[in-house]
């Protein structure tokens, strides 16, 4: 990497992180940990072809969309136990906002990883099916149908959220 490459990365990660780390949270479940090193490794296999990239921030997002997916398929295998309540508390905020984002990671939390993934890009990356068709590897009909099911699976989980929402 010459040095003006190397300046360009530079310039990106300090402009950009606080963006990826967004959606490496959400592609997470909410797991701090783990998005920051999502990001990381995106950014560490984004590095040996960044003077040829043409568009950095989409790359480096379909990376961590390849990424994640990758570290899902392997989940299976890996024999952790699952607990109803975490180890750590955290302290609850009193305006509100907390607890209902809050309520949004353990909803997100309870829908599988495929499902996850297609409402982070679907709403919150707000991308056409058809590109998150071409990114996951599936068809736009099961794009649709999954998405479906995702946000119904979302409401069920979270009634509080939809509360929120007719207020």
């Amino acid at each position: 990497m010459d040095a003006a490459d190397e300046r360009g990365f530079r310039e990106f990660v300090s402009a950009r992180s606080p963006a990826l780390m967004g959606l490496a949270y959400l592609l997470t479940g909410g797991d701090q940990h783990a998005a920051e090193d999502l990001v990381q490794a995106s950014l560490a296999k984004a590095v040996p072809r960044w003077g040829r990239i043409d568009d950095p921030e989409a790359y480096v997002k379909r990376i961590m969309y390849h990424q994640q997916v990758s570290v899902w398929r392997l989940a299976w295998r890996r024999h952790e136990t699952s607990v109803a309540e975490p180890p750590e508390r955290i302290a609850a905020d009193r305006t509100g906002t907390v607890d209902l984002r809050l309520a949004l990671r353990q909803a997100l939390s309870r829908l599988t990883p495929r499902q996850r993934a297609v409402l982070v890009l679907r709403y919150f990356e707000d991308l056409p099916e058809d590109e998150i068709a071409r990114i996951m590897g599936c068809s736009v009909g099961t794009v649709r149908s999954t998405a479906h099911r995702s946000l119904a699976r979302l409401r069920a989980a979270a009634t509080e959220l939809t509360q929120e929402v007719t207020r």
